[in-house]
């Protein structure tokens, strides 16, 4: 992957990205196959939008686009998800791990099965589907990219093991850079307020927040993508790095 001004720097790049049907991800989507890629779309249980995504950008380009439900926490999920994109498309040049579970576990009431869910999605899950998918990436100089979160690095008050598993994903990053490379290059993307969580937020909380960042102001899920391609097209001398894509919010 060189620096280009081809309008279709990934043209036959395949990306496979986990949570892909939705917010974050489906714009993530979204913007590589605008850049010329083809990918796999894994989700969970979001059926009717990781299809009526394909079928949008399979209009713009015929068999660009298939998608796969799987559960991450399934031991065979990751050899299930790579081989797939390799029969569908016949190599992998992209890993993005961006599924995540998001909810409040506060102590005294954390319980084995929140440390389970928690560190397999946004942990356990990225480590194995890295390991799997390390031979095609090494075939093509490939990339992985992991969304981590600025809570990573500042624990969210209320989700202890939420902010641990994006700890633990934030090393994983830069030790998968050192496991990887040279071949393959490692990154993550920290965002900040780009969405509100799904369940809800009191206005006056958002306010705070947007209030602590420097740009003053929310981001949106095209700041989180275009930075994914910017690694993906224009970025083959960054490795082990975590990108705040956060308004300033993390300073």
């Amino acid at each position: 992957m060189t620096m280009t001004n081809d309008p279709s720097p990934l043209r036959d790049h395949v990306v496979l990205i986990t949570g892909g049907a939705r917010r974050v991800g489906a714009e993530i989507v979204r913007t590589l196959h605008a850049a010329g890629a083809n990918a796999l779309i894994h989700y969970r249980t979001s059926a009717a939008a990781a299809l009526a995504l394909a079928e949008e950008l399979n209009r713009i380009r015929m068999g660009s686009v298939a998608v796969l439900s799987v559960d991450l926490l399934d031991p065979e999920a990751s050899d299930t998800l790579v081989g797939a994109a390799l029969r569908e498309f016949g190599r992998l040049d992209i890993l993005i791990n961006n599924a995540s579970t998001f909810y409040p576990t506060q102590i005294g009431e954390i319980t084995f099965a929140h440390w389970d869910d928690l560190m397999g999605s946004n942990l356990k899950a990225p480590l194995f589907l890295a390991q799997a998918a390390a031979p095609s990436l090494r075939r093509q100089s490939g990339l992985i990219i992991n969304i981590v979160d600025i809570h990573g690095l500042r624990p969210l008050k209320r989700h202890p093991v939420y902010s641990i598993a994006k700890a633990g994903l934030t090393m994983l990053t830069r030790s998968l850079a050192r496991e990887l490379g040279p071949q393959v290059r490692v990154n993550g993307i920290a965002p900040g307020p780009v969405l509100w969580p799904e369940h809800g937020m009191d206005e006056a909380l958002k306010r705070e927040i947007i209030a602590k960042t420097a740009l003053k102001r929310y981001g949106t899920p095209q700041d989180i993508a275009r930075t994914a391609l910017f690694l993906a097209k224009d970025a083959p001398y960054i490795t082990g790095q975590i990108i705040a894509v956060d308004g300033g919010r993390s300073i």
